[in-house]
């Protein structure tokens, strides 16, 4: 599964950091920033948490 992020939609809420910080950062800006797009088996729970918790939709999850 990888994880995508349209930077175009996010608002900064910063959820996905609080709630996976090793897949995602916030740029200086806020915006999201991917430091992965292929999380692995340990992070992907919550990576999946961080999808479904964002409130702009600006992640999703697409699968291979």
């Amino acid at each position: 599964m990888w994880i995508t992020a349209d930077t175009g939609l996010c608002v900064g809420s910063g959820q996905c950091v609080l709630t996976e910080p090793a897949v995602f950062d916030q740029d200086e800006d806020g915006i999201v920033t991917l430091l992965t797009d292929h999380p692995d088996d340990g992070t992907m729970a919550r990576a999946r948490d961080a999808v479904r918790l964002c409130p702009s939709r600006a992640l999703s999850i697409r699968r291979t």
